[in-house]
């Protein structure tokens, strides 16, 4: 019978060799400090250095609640929790987009109104001013405070006639937003209601000098001459458009009965 019994030699490993002939000059490339990279205080004080002092602030103490900040509810609070209704108690954080300013949350700005009332009350191209930022950047609240200041140098003990001013103011933007359009001038009702509102400042200064110089007939006159064809050019300058360039006078003469209808009603209705 044949011996069938085997022998089980394991696989050579694949030998291999490392090379160390360069570990000489592995060792000098490895990183060694040099002296100017570290720099050592010495601890002790030395007689004429300054000493180092200070305090650590330990930052705001919470005098009610647990350390993180947690309020203690009182007997009320307790019972309300209690009772479903503890988000009664909950405050909101405040944002800061919450807390601007009043003339920022009524878009209110200060220094535009004065740029365009000074645009207004110097209508010449010598002031070397930006006219067009009356029309182009139209606002409410600086043409109404004109109108409203126009009203109550207006009033004699007659409080209609603030109505009336306000009421020409509005109607009156809107024919002359209407004309400019038929005219083919690219404007809005909004742009003609802060141009004209705005306008009207000429008109106030001259109610107010009036009201010193009224006993002066000649001299009234020609103020109030004055005031209106300063007005009807300070609002035409502004609206006519480069499309209405060629066609102003159309434009100008309805602003220019328009403003003297608003000094009419300086004598009150």
């Amino acid at each position: 019978m044949a011996d069938l019994t085997t022998t089980y030699s394991p696989p050579k490993a694949d030998s291999f060799s490392v090379d160390l002939g360069n570990a000489h000059d592995f060792q000098k490339d490895k990183y060694s400090s040099q002296q100017d990279e570290f720099e050592f205080v010495s601890a002790r004080h030395e007689a004429g250095s300054p000493g180092i002092q200070g305090t650590i602030d330990p930052g705001p103490v919470l005098t009610s609640g647990d350390a993180y900040g947690v309020r203690n509810r009182n007997m009320a609070s307790k019972f309300l929790e209690s009772k479903g209704f503890g988000w009664l108690l909950d405050e909101e954080d405040v944002e800061e987009e919450d807390q601007r300013p009043l003339l920022e949350e009524l878009d209110i700005d200060l220094k535009d109104i004065y740029y365009k009332v000074r645009c207004v009350l110097l209508p010449l191209p010598q002031f070397g001013l930006n006219h067009h930022v009356v029309r182009e950047s139209p606002d409410f609240w600086g043409p109404l405070l004109v109108i409203l200041l126009y009203a109550i140098v207006s009033l004699y003990g007659q409080f209609r006639v603030v109505s009336w001013i306000l009421t020409i103011w509005l109607c009156g933007s809107l024919m002359i937003f209407l004309l400019a359009r038929v005219l083919g001038g690219e404007v809005t009702y909004s742009q003609c209601l802060g141009v004209i509102g705005y306008s009207v400042l000429p008109l106030f200064l001259i109610a107010c000098v009036l009201t010193v110089l009224s006993s002066f007939h000649y001299i009234s006159m020609a103020l109030k001459f004055l005031g209106v064809i300063w007005a009807a050019y300070s609002a035409g300058s502004i609206l006519c458009v480069e499309e209405l360039q060629h066609k102003r006078p159309l434009l100008l003469y309805p602003i220019f009965l328009l403003y003297v209808y608003f000094l009419s009603l300086y004598t009150g209705v």
